[in-house]
Order: C-alpha cells, then sequence, then structure tokens
C-alpha cells in the first residue's frame, strides 16, 4: 500500500528539529571554561566575563594618524643582544684578578672591565668595642669600609640599623663540616640583602670530614648570587670541637684546595681564606700566595702578626658594639680606601 503523505511530513519536521538541538547543546559546551588549570594560575572563585566587565560594546574605530618620530625606530630591548654573559662566569672565562689590595692606601687598579654605573654609599665607622685596643698609628678606624661577621649568636638582628651603624659588608656563618647548617643563614642572607649590604657566606672547615663531603654541601646550602662576595674558608684550630685532629701542614693544604677548588668552579670567584695566627704559623706562612686572605688581629696590625702577607679584610675586634645588634659582634675593616672597595666589589 502506498504510505501516507502525512507520516512522512511529520517525520521530517522531528528530524530537523532534532538537529538544531543538537547543535545548541554544544554552542552551550563550547563557551564552559576548562576546570583544568596550571600550577601558575589559580582557580577563580565566580564566573569569567567574556570581556572586561564595564567595558561598552566595541565601535568601529576611526582610522590612526601616524605618530610623529624624529629618529628611527627603536627595537625592542628583549631583542638586543646581552652584553654579558649570563650568571656568574667561570673560572675558566674570568681570569682570577684583584684578590687583594697591596697596601691599605691602595694602588691603582688594573682594568676590570664594565663597572656599574652606581656605587653604593658608604656609611661611617660607628662601632664601639668592649674591650678596646690601641692600635697606634695602624688603627683600623683609619681605613674607610668597615664590616661584620655574623652567625646564630648574634639572634636577630636590626640589619637597617647595622648597616647605619658602618657596617658595610657581611659575612654571615652558613656551614660547618659536612652536615650542620647555621639555623638563622637562610634569614640572615635575605635580610642583609634586602638591607642592601655587600653579603658573603663562609664555612668552617672539620678536619674530620672529606674536604668534597664539605664543599658540597657548603654549595648545596649557599645560593649562587651574581653580587655576592667571594666564598670564604674559616680553617682554625679549634679546641671546642669535637674533631680533636691536627693532621700535617701538608695534609692541611691539600684539603683546603679540594675545597676551594670545588668552590672557585661553582661560584666563579676565588674563595677567601680566613685564619688565625697559630693556624697560620703552622701551616700556612709562605703558601698560597694566589689566594686572597681575611686575617684575625685582635692585638696588633696584621703586618705585625702576618708579616709579608697580603691581605683583603682584617677581623681586627671580637668584641664590637652596634646598634641593632644584641651582644657583642666581630669587627671587619677592607684594606684599602673607598674607591679601591668600590673597584674590589665591581670585579666580583
Amino acid at each position: 500500500m502506498r504510505p501516507s503523505a502525512v507520516p512522512a511530513i511529520l517525520l521530517a519536521a522531528l528530524i530537523l528539529s532534532g538537529c538544531a538541538a543538537s547543535s545548541g547543546a554544544e554552542d552551550v559546551l563550547g563557551n564552559v571554561p576548562s576546570p583544568e588549570t596550571t600550577n601558575a594560575i589559580a582557580q577563580p572563585s565566580g564566573p569569567i566575563p567574556a570581556a572586561a566587565v564595564g567595558d561598552p560594546a566595541p565601535q568601529a574605530s576611526p582610522p590612526q594618524q601616524a605618530l610623529r618620530w624624529a629618529g628611527e625606530v627603536p627595537e625592542p630591548q628583549a631583542l638586543v643582544p646581552a652584553n654579558r654573559p649570563v650568571g656568574m662566569p667561570l673560572p675558566t672565562d674570568k681570569p682570577v684578578a684583584l684578590l687583594m689590595p697591596s697596601n691599605p692606601a691602595g694602588n691603582a687598579m688594573p682594568d676590570v672591565g664594565t663597572r656599574s654605573p652606581t656605587r653604593g654609599q658608604i656609611y661611617g665607622h660607628r662601632f664601639r668595642d668592649a674591650k678596646p685596643i690601641n692600635f697606634g698609628s695602624t688603627s683600623p678606624r683609619k681605613l674607610a669600609v668597615h664590616g661584620v661577621d655574623v652567625s646564630r649568636w648574634q639572634g636577630e638582628i636590626d640589619w637597617e640599623t647595622l648597616r647605619r651603624q658602618g657596617a658595610n659588608f657581611v659575612y654571615i656563618k652558613a656551614t660547618d663540616g659536612g652536615d650542620h647548617l647555621d639555623p638563622m643563614f637562610k634569614k640572615n642572607w635575605r635580610r642583609a640583602k634586602e638591607a642592601g649590604l655587600k653579603h658573603g657566606a663562609y664555612h668552617f672547615f672539620y678536619w674530620c670530614r672529606t674536604a668534597g663531603e664539605q664543599a658540597d654541601w657548603f654549595i648545596r646550602n649557599v645560593p649562587r648570587e651574581a653580587n655576592a662576595l667571594p666564598p670564604v674558608i674559616d680553617v682554625e684550630w679549634n679546641g671546642e670541637s669535637s674533631c680533636k685532629r691536627r693532621i700535617s701542614p701538608a695534609r692541611v693544604r691539600e684539603k683546603m684546595q679540594v675545597f676551594m677548588d670545588k668552590l672557585e668552579r661553582h661560584y666563579g670567584q676565588r674563595p677567601i681564606i680566613y685564619t688565625a695566627p697559630d693556624f697560620y704559623r703552622d701551616n700556612l706562612k709562605g703558601q698560597l700566595l694566589d689566594y686572597p686572605f681575611w686575617l684575625r688581629s685582635v692585638a696588633a696590625h696584621p703586618s705585625k702578626v702576618y708579616p709579608g702577607r697580603k691581605w683583603v679584610f682584617w677581623q681586627y675586634s671580637g668584641s664590637g658594639l652596634s646598634e641593632g645588634v644584641d651582644g657583642k659582634i666581630d669587627l671587619n675593616v677592607f684594606n684599602g680606601n673607598e674607591s679601591d672597595w668600590h673597584d674590589w666589589v665591581a670585579s666580583r
């Protein structure tokens, strides 16, 4: 039998209405934001507007006029090649230079390449001393750039006040041996940087651990910052240490060399050696002449205690007093004038 025309018409109408309904659902789902986010993007708590809230409907904009410009259109700065290497230069790229001024008066400094166009303010010495020493004509007060070294024992420090008292640089205790981190190191490092002090870190060398382990521990905990002062290895005999070993001078220097070589490769700066008179006499006199030294001498000028040794820093007091710090603090001075200091810092 011939089918009736009415059912055919109804069937066609149903098919057309189904297609239209399906298309509308896809359009709606296509505008729903995905629930997935990256780690750097927080999921918004409210609906996401399709355009900026409050913006009028887009209008046809009038033709723009060309801006008048007297010269060539500058390139975007992000596309201009950098004039310096990224990150810290490695020792193979940058020869060791300007390790130490030759005398407190300061000689002409070798060319150190491009220097910072700005030089930080130098604050005058305002420290006091619980046990003052009369150094006579060689007083550290005659030198321009003073600083401090700190550890957990100074507790909470008011860094802005300490800087105004005359701390133009600070060395911060970082590590001991191969497993001890000073609990105040990270906070002191951050706060000193925020206060604008030139800052570096030092490691207390432990004679009962391998040099490689100690270097790895220091590197693990001390940031590699482009503007940080060179790392310091603190070598001395410490009667309070649990390690009572006193190895031979040759073995001392061998272990030091392993440690310093690792740090120099990582930080791109030759480490500074901090030492005291007895340890220097036993192990370092006349040795390691191509390394900068930081000398402890709290009763006389370093030239009397370490004759013939060039130095960068002199620790002249272990009983300093300063606003911003509770208790005593070590006081140090740079071997040179303000210009020498800026040149030395620029060469790091």
